[in-house]
């Protein structure tokens, strides 16, 4: 099921108090706008009118894997949606959670738990890229995607998308779903920088994930560095 509408201040923020309130997993929430849409690490997620911003409720069960592999699983979800819209670009999937056209930002996710109820928010930009500083953006549009492709009708390629790779995540071993990801996303061997905090910044070669989905990056002397949180830099 999917409910729209035209403002609210955030969809995840709506979507936790719903799920406190006993909402069914399989809801989404859709906002035309939002006035105090997040990304991660506490920022501002831009939110003007013509992209996707929506959030979905998943219910964990006592027999489902770990909550934070649902970051991977929404990732290929949005990714696949993508794909559907626009078959011969270059997109893929960035650690931990965002998906990148040619190096450029499309879409990020949020995952946010409360007990049993885990909140997975999705920004997409469909009809335009907002200016950030530092980053490079894109949009669906701008990567070529019809007129007609508006954010309505990409959460309706999504739903069906994100609910069969969320059965995926319950009837796959954790390790499968992680080579799934990497299948999509960084290459072996990939040069990149991880911003870990504002005076801690290490570079090296992606060497992979470990079994917890942390990135593993081999510097330059030989060791493997594990990077459970970090802003991800691909480096020319």
């Amino acid at each position: 099921m999917i409910e729209t509408v035209a403002l609210t201040a955030s969809t995840n923020a709506d979507m936790l108090e719903r799920a406190e309130a006993g909402a069914p997993e399989g809801l989404w929430i859709r906002a035309e706008r939002q006035s105090g849409g997040r990304g991660r690490l506490g920022r501002q997620w831009l939110s003007p009118l013509g992209n996707l911003y929506c959030s979905t409720l998943v219910r964990i069960g006592s027999q489902d894997p770990a909550a934070h592999l649902l970051a991977f699983v929404a990732g290929r979800a949005v990714l696949d949606t993508v794909r559907a819209i626009l078959p011969d670009s270059h997109a893929r999937l960035k650690w931990p959670n965002d998906v990148h056209v040619d190096g450029a930002k499309l879409a990020g996710i949020l995952l946010e738990r409360r007990r049993d109820a885990v909140v997975v928010g999705i920004g997409m930009n469909v009809a335009i890229a907002p200016e950030v500083t530092g980053r490079s953006v894109t949009s669906l549009h701008d990567q070529g995607a019809m007129a007609q492709v508006d954010a309505a009708a990409v959460i309706e390629l999504l739903e069906p998308r994100f609910r069969s790779r969320l059965l995926q995540w319950r009837t796959t071993d954790p390790a499968t779903l992680l080579e799934v990801w990497c299948a999509a996303a960084h290459k072996p061997g990939e040069a990149m920088a991880v911003q870990r905090g504002p005076e801690d910044r290490i570079e090296g070669v992606f060497e992979g994930l470990s079994t917890d989905g942390a990135l593993l990056l081999r510097c330059a002397d030989g060791r493997i560095e594990s990077v459970s949180a970090g802003d991800v830099h691909l480096l020319a």
